[in-house]
């Protein structure tokens, strides 16, 4: 797919802890949209960063009222497919697991590993098989794109670091020191409890997708810093807000001038196993907003 074919395609961006709003979005307006899925977490925020349209989403809820497992993953991708989000930006608190990713730190990791056991993690299902590639989940041009901006405006004393793994937990809870030695010793760079679950849906519903990793504790391995609190995520998380505003906006800016084209944008093209006059009508109808470039658009 070239930049050519994504001339009216927009820009997502999920804002997790800490981030519940986007600044300097002209032209806002709220829409509230009912999917196959459910709810999405909030009424989806739409504006204009110059020529580039942007549909914000707050994670969990503006005002912080869905556990990572509560969040509505399937509804909110669905939700900002159906608006032509062709690119997503996420932005999440984390915590580290190596000394080098310290508190206040960012990072764009380039891989990830699922602990998660609550989750539906595809849209398919009930009459209709689609295995879509994730060896790489995040795409590299967003990453590479939000990196350099990342970079360009860390002030001193605080560094982004490019690549590394994210541990995907259940939650709500925080890691036994025992489970954050395991992951130690798996390599594994970041903690969190959301991202993979939008990336696995991000590449069915044939989204770009990176992430921009807020460290702010270093989990509860490190026996020189206290154990994790809220106290210390908010405090931390507040003093990254104002920095993760700027870097999404000008990452924002920079993919409304490239609107870089991805391979995630034709990630179903052979994952769909089932042959379409196999699927029930009522999948056909479900996933038609994914389906419809490959098997025709669905007709009741």
């Amino acid at each position: 797919m070239a930049s050519s074919d994504l001339p009216n395609a927009r820009l997502g961006v999920i804002g997790g802890s800490g981030l519940y709003a986007m600044e300097g979005l002209d032209d806002l307006r709220e829409v509230e949209l009912s999917t196959p899925f459910g709810s999405p977490s909030d009424s989806l925020r739409l504006g204009r960063l110059g020529d580039l349209e942007v549909v914000f989403l707050a994670r969990h809820g503006r005002h912080h009222t869905l556990n990572p497992t509560e969040v509505p993953y399937r509804a909110n991708l669905w939700a900002l497919r159906s608006l032509g989000v062709r690119w997503i930006l996420s932005v999440a608190a984390v915590g580290s697991l190596q000394p080098q990713f310290r508190p206040l730190d960012m990072l764009v990791p380039d891989q990830f590993i699922d602990r998660t056991h609550q989750r539906p993690l595809t849209f398919f299902g009930e009459g209709a098989v689609a295995h879509v590639t994730v060896a790489d989940p995040f795409c590299p041009t967003l990453s590479r794109l939000l990196s350099d901006v990342g970079e360009s405006l860390m002030p001193a004393g605080r560094s982004l670091h490019r690549g590394g793994t994210y541990l995907c937990m259940e939650g709500p809870a925080f890691s036994t020191r025992a489970e954050s030695n395991l992951y130690r010793s798996w390599g594994c760079g970041v903690i969190g409890m959301t991202n993979h679950s939008e990336a696995r849906l991000a590449r069915e519903a044939e989204i770009a997708y990176a992430t921009l990793a807020m460290v702010t504790d270093y989990d509860c391995w490190h026996q020189d810093h206290d154990a994790v609190t809220v106290e210390m995520v908010i405090d931390n998380l507040r003093q990254n807000a104002h920095l993760a505003q700027e870097i999404v906006r000008m990452a924002a800016e920079r993919i409304g001038a490239l609107r870089p084209p991805s391979k995630a944008h034709q990630a179903l093209r052979h994952a769909l196993m089932t042959p379409k006059e196999q699927v029930p009508a009522a999948t056909r109808q479900r996933v038609d907003l994914f389906t419809a470039p490959y098997w025709g658009p669905f007709h009741p």
